[in-house]
């Protein structure tokens, strides 16, 4: 018999009429991957009121956030309790389970030198800021959104998109970057040159080679195969 809406709207859980504390933690002991998105809660009626606040007060001053269970979606879900400003947030917790092994992801073993290393360091360093105020974390689609719901409402020209910055502008050569930063760490240190060396391109210097000397016959054995799409003969 199959499972209804209404039985699963009235599971026998107490999580799901209510959010239940379970324990409190450092925020810092949770794993951000863990941590999805969040939202406000507010207090249901003057009732609720005095509670919320005395929740907040405890949560702020512990410098703790409380780990809770709630109903969401019809399922019981995981939820972090933080403090925002004068508020209560509660972001939904992904379950153990929910988290991918990142180890199948991983690339290949690769060799770094200690060079290598301290220029990434020193790119760091030179990127570091305070905060997040500025131009870069803008969100600029929005406004080209509005631009074009406003080109479309008085009937004008959509906003074109602008050209792509030319080689030298601001796109970030990372290894380039990272032969600058190597430079000026070890310049700092008083040691020699940095050896931090670009991707190699032999791959790519055999194409080139290739195209300059093709052969006749191959090149009509590939336009052939190509034609019949069969695999080519064993020899």
């Amino acid at each position: 018999m199959p499972i209804s809406d209404a039985a699963l709207a009235n599971l026998p859980l107490p999580t799901t009429k209510a959010v239940e504390i379970e324990a409190f933690v450092p925020l810092e002991s949770i794993d951000p991957i863990r941590i999805g998105a969040g939202y406000y809660l507010t207090p249901h009626g003057q009732v609720a009121a005095k509670p919320y606040k005395l929740l907040r007060e405890a949560l702020g001053r512990s410098s703790r956030v409380a780990i809770a269970k709630w109903a969401w979606h019809g399922r019981e879900r995981l939820g972090i309790l933080r403090v925002r400003e004068e508020a209560l947030v509660l972001h939904v917790m992904y379950w153990p389970n929910e988290i991918r092994d990142p180890t199948e992801l991983l690339p290949p073993p690769v060799e770094l030198t200690e060079s290598e290393i301290d220029g990434a360091l020193a790119l760091i360093d030179s990127m570091t800021r305070e905060d997040l105020e500025g131009p870069q974390f803008h969100d600029a689609y929005t406004d080209v959104l509005a631009q074009i719901i406003e080109a479309k409402r008085e009937d004008m020209p959509l906003p074109e998109a602008p050209e792509p910055e030319a080689a030298g502008g601001k796109v970030l050569d990372l290894m380039a970057a990272l032969n600058e930063s190597v430079e000026k760490a070890k310049a700092s240190r008083g040691e020699g040159p940095a050896d931090v060396h670009e991707m190699p391109k032999k791959q790519a210097a055999k194409k080139t080679e290739a195209k300059k000397h093709p052969a006749k016959k191959t090149a009509a054995k590939r336009t052939a195969k190509k034609a019949s799409g069969r695999k080519p003969r064993s020899a």
